[in-house]
């Protein structure tokens, strides 16, 4: 069986912060021209997961929007980071091992571990809990491979199950199918339950916030998650004894801000602490029923637009700043037009040409639309 990778000869992160259940391919050329790519995939002749895009790199007015994001923000992160933990720990008990869905759900990973390390509430003891960083791939399922090393370390039942965000819950169904599928297969059964920071797409029931706000670690690609690149599955360079694989860019280390980012949120747990047990227990005492609302409100907007799949519409913040990071966008949409929020979406698209539509009543307080380019 493979063994986990760790930083700083894997990555950005500490060693202690993650361990990668991932196989290195930073010596592979992988990457490809972002339209090319993006047609292939639309033609049906290439799945995104078996290459990757030619990484954007914004410019120096994004970044420094990005510290006063960072700065803006971390207290409403922290806040998230330290509900979502607490009602892990509340529903699921102090015997737990941190599962995070790479990339995305890394950087909430590592702030969940720090903040279950940090002290918590008054009363409460200090919980040092393992934390591993595994791949999924819609429409192809969980690292199987991953899935059997945790299994022969920990006890399935304690694994939790760890990303960003929800959009319109892709995702949260592609886990769910593909535990389904694993345990059918003769694996261990591990809780499907995921637990994510925002879940503005009411998809699942473990969350800090259901508020479609600006997480700062989506504003970036792999220079907000540990230099790691999104994952790979390529039956070309991943076998059946492997994990998926990603790529370290070791190139890129001097535009690195994953460790700010976490030290910035970590820093605000103090001023949050007092307000942790009200918002765990508001929650608690709250309907949390999944009813997709996120799903239906996408679909709207397919039809609307006369778009062919909703593979193509991409909802909430952290989703609208990829698509106009990593694909080829055809136009952005959102709920209003000055949003402070949305500063560095109007500088993205200004910057890559994209228009911007003003939906008053958008479910999402905004939506990337992919382009068709078949």
């Amino acid at each position: 069986m493979p063994v986990p990778l760790y930083g700083p000869e894997f990555g950005s992160y500490a060693a202690e912060e993650v361990s990668w259940l991932l196989k290195d391919l930073s010596d592979v050329d992988l990457e490809a021209d972002v339209a090319e790519r993006e047609r292939r995939i639309q033609a049906g002749v290439a799945h995104y997961a078996e290459s990757l895009p030619i990484e954007y790199q914004p410019d120096s007015a994004y970044r420094s929007l990005f510290d006063e994001v960072l700065a803006e923000s971390a207290e409403r992160l922290a806040l998230a980071v330290a509900t979502v933990s607490e009602l892990v720990v509340a529903e699921r008990g102090d015997d737990i091992v941190l599962v995070s869905l790479a990339r995305a759900g890394t950087p909430i990973g590592i702030l969940m571990k720090r903040w279950l390390r940090s002290g918590r509430d008054a009363g409460l003891p200090s919980l040092e809990v393992p934390h591993y960083a595994v791949s999924i791939v819609r429409d192809r399922g969980i690292d199987a491979v991953a899935l059997d090393y945790l299994a022969r370390h920990h006890d399935p039942a304690s694994i939790v199950f760890v990303d960003g965000w929800t959009g319109k819950g892709a995702i949260t169904r592609e886990l769910t199918e593909a535990l389904d599928a694993y345990h059918a297969a003769g694996g261990a059964r591990f809780n499907d339950e995921l637990a994510v920071l925002a879940d503005p797409g009411h998809c699942v029931r473990t969350y800090g916030t259901r508020d479609d706000f600006l997480i700062a670690s989506a504003c970036l690609n792999s220079t907000v998650s540990g230099l790691i690149s999104r994952t790979v599955l390529n039956d070309t360079l991943i076998g059946p004894g492997d994990f998926h694989g990603a790529k370290f860019y070791r190139d890129l280390t001097g535009d690195d801000v994953s460790g700010r980012l976490l030290d910035k949120v970590s820093a605000a747990f103090d001023a949050v602490r007092p307000r942790v047990p009200a918002e765990v227990a508001a929650i608690r005492a709250s309907d949390r029923t999944p009813n997709w609302s996120g799903w239906a409100s996408v679909e709207k907007v397919r039809e609307e637009y006369g778009i062919a799949s909703v593979n193509f519409v991409k909802p909430g913040v952290g989703e609208t700043t990829r698509v106009l990071l990593r694909r080829v966008p055809w136009r952005v949409l959102v709920r209003e037009a000055d949003a402070p929020e949305h500063a560095h979406l109007r500088l993205l698209a200004s910057a890559r040409g994209v228009p911007v539509d003003v939906i008053p009543d958008l479910a999402y307080s905004c939506m990337g639309l992919i382009k068709e380019v078949q």
